[in-house]
């Protein structure tokens, strides 16, 4: 018979103190130094322990407050639900309109338009933000234009009859980090800059539209150009202090400046570290924002965007991008932001494809629909190591945080190259660390693709970072100015190199000549496979020799048989190609000789069912579709871009 009663299994067995773990950690190691071994030093210049229990969160300040309550390391809300956000670039306002109508309908619940030039009018906002609701989307303008728009938009809310509690509309409006710190100056002419005046000036236009940011903190750029977790986050809190500093000294109150400011972060592969970032930020956030005295709550929540880093992605193997913006959007969603952006897969290289921004969208809606993510406000709370984590991290980004203001504040501090010593030093060290695979970058420098080439949309200047700062305005370089820094993606170097190789018209081969001990000749034949494959250089495995001399005559000989044997067929070939050239037209001829370069002789597939036979990659019911109603015969994949030859409908 079943026992109904509540039985505490726990109780069965007896406490063990932190003295008898440790006395069991040290018989388990062996002699072995137990700091060395199990103690894990940060980048962010802290330990890990190997474990936490709790007497460790006995100094931990923050573990009483609940989700929506000061000082926010639990949320800025009594809920979880962050809104699913997609950027589109703005060059024809109708054809934007149109994407972002259709995102919308799919899945996005907050739209950006990213605005490249600033000759944009109120007719071109009204084509943009048509079919758009303003009470049921939340809005983000970026961009060159995006002072312009502001301007436009300020304007349209003045003379409108919208409830301004319904409204929510963010204005990336950022001089300090997008033109001081990338560019080298505040302003892209001589003479002080107005931008503080100008957001102010928006600010005081449209008072009672509490929702509407005019400022927003792009600090996601400290994370692309090589800082730490510790050193995004003081920087992005001393820019966004900055702001509220010169905002109040254009007359504005605490409760007008600070709720007025969006934060950018990055969410890098860090997985546990960025969860613990996201709640330090909203905590250091709000006890800054507590020494001003506002009289309303709002001014002392940090409203946080989080985009998937883009220092991480590669071009080389781009698919485990999609795996890598999975686990960066879960660190975020758990964190409790307010809004994600996942990089489409492919934005490194090319301009996202609808494909890859599906897939973008659609690692939200998982977390969301499927593994319900949104349904638990703090899942980290209670967490050991979270919460150790979260102080931790709190402590070393308020230290650096009170360097910037002794140096005066962020400006003051960039323009001493302050800011950029801290971000070089860093990235130099990463740099070192991806290069001698101490940090790895699956697909780039440890387990690449040998077969892989890449195609004709990457490009040197994809691989190669800007040596100098470019107005986005002219596109031209900026003149004088500080130092700058300088975005890139850690995968550059390495990139750089395969890409070399892979545009030189040439196929460098290595041999494997496996011999001695088995076990050991296998994992230097491992090690080297992957060693010259990060430079593009094509490997022939062997199993195992039993002599070297053993293995040079394998080598020769084979050599000399496939050279004989293939003569006959190569012969045969060329003269059936030379005839089938013939009758081909020539756009088709002139594209299937380029993808032949590209793709090494497996240029053209066929289709079985919905598979292509090359790439394997299930087609779509809907591109099964229009490649049926086509009705050409000679198509390109929609996924690996080869030519494909469709059976007749008679076949």
């Amino acid at each position: 018979m079943a026992n109904n009663k509540e039985e505490k299994l726990f109780g069965l067995f007896p406490p063990v103190t932190t003295e008898q773990w440790e006395a069991a950690i040290t018989t388990d190691l062996k002699g072995a130094d137990y700091e060395r071994k199990l103690v894990w030093r940060t980048a962010e210049g802290f330990n890990v322990r190997p474990y936490y229990r709790a007497e460790n969160l006995k100094d931990v300040a923050f573990l009483g407050s609940k989700c929506g309550e000061f000082p926010y390391v639990r949320g800025t809300k009594k809920d979880n639900n962050w809104q699913i956000h997609q950027t589109i670039g703005v060059e024809c306002p109708k054809e934007a309109n149109a994407e972002a109508t259709r995102a919308l309908t799919k899945g996005a619940e907050s739209i950006g338009f990213c605005i490249a030039s600033k000759e944009f009018s109120a007719a071109d906002l009204d084509t943009l933000l048509k079919g758009i609701s303003l009470k049921t989307t939340e809005l983000t303008f970026c961009g060159c234009g995006v002072k312009t728009v502001a301007e436009l938009f300020a304007d349209k809310l003045e003379n409108s009859d919208l409830n301004p509690e319904e409204v929510k509309v963010n204005f990336v409006i950022d001089p300090i980090i997008n033109k001081l710190t990338l560019k080298g100056k505040l302003g892209c002419k001589e003479g002080a800059p107005k931008a503080f005046s100008t957001i102010a000036d928006l600010i005081k236009k449209v008072p009672q539209y509490k929702r509407v940011r005019f400022v927003g903190v792009n600090g996601q750029q400290f994370n692309n150009c090589g800082s730490t977790i510790v050193q995004e986050l003081a920087f992005t809190l001393a820019v966004g202090h900055e702001y509220v500093v010169k905002l109040m000294e254009q007359g504005l109150t605490i409760d007008q400046a600070a709720p007025s400011i969006r934060f950018t972060m990055s969410v890098s592969s860090n997985y546990f570290m960025e969860i613990a970032k996201f709640r330090a930020a909203r905590m250091l956030w709000a006890n800054i924002m507590a020494q001003y005295k506002p009289t309303r709550g709002c001014a002392s929540k940090m409203k946080i965007h989080a985009v998937t880093s883009k220092w991480n992605m590669t071009v080389y193997d781009p698919y485990v991008n999609m795996l890598r913006g999975t686990t960066e959007a879960m660190s975020a969603a758990i964190a409790g932001v307010h809004s994600i952006e996942v990089r489409p897969f492919d934005e490194a290289y090319e301009k996202p494809t609808d494909f890859s921004t599906r897939i973008a969208r659609n690692v939200q809606l998982l977390l969301k629909e499927e593994s319900h993510f949104n349904q638990v406000c703090d899942a980290a709370g209670g967490s050991y190591y979270i919460e150790n984590l979260t102080a931790s991290i709190a402590e070393q980004a308020w230290k650096l945080f009170k360097e910037v203001e002794d140096k005066g504040g962020y400006i003051a501090a960039f323009e001493a190259g302050f800011i950029q010593d801290q971000i070089e030093a860093s990235a130099a060290t990463k740099d070192k660390n991806i290069a001698t695979r101490r940090e790895t970058l699956l697909g780039t420098n440890q387990f690449p693709n040998f077969l892989e080439v890449a195609g004709q949309e990457v490009t040197a200047e994809t691989v190669t970072p800007g040596d100098k700062a470019k107005c986005c305005c002219s596109g031209k370089p900026v003149e004088g100015g500080v130092r700058p820094l300088r975005p890139y993606r850690g995968a550059m170097a390495f990139e750089q190199m395969r890409l070399s190789v892979d545009r030189s018209g040439k196929e460098p081969k290595a041999f494997m000549l496996t011999c001695g001990s088995l076990a050991f000749a296998r994992a230097r034949a491992q090690f080297s496979c992957n060693f010259f494959a990060c430079a593009g250089i094509r490997v022939q495995d062997n199993t195992f020799f039993k002599s070297i001399e053993e293995g040079v005559k394998a080598d020769t000989k084979a050599a000399r048989a496939k050279a004989a044997d293939l003569q006959a067929p190569i012969d045969a070939a060329t003269k059936e190609r030379t005839a089938l050239a013939a009758t081909l037209p020539t756009d088709v001829l002139t594209d299937y000789e380029r993808l032949l370069k590209q793709f090494r002789g497996l240029a053209v597939e066929t289709i079985k069912g919905n598979i292509p036979t090359v790439c394997h990659t299930a087609l779509q019911a809907s591109s099964m579709s229009d490649l049926n109603h086509d009705g050409s015969e000679i198509t390109h994949c929609p996924y690996c871009h080869r030519l494909l030859v469709l059976p007749s409908k008679e076949a």
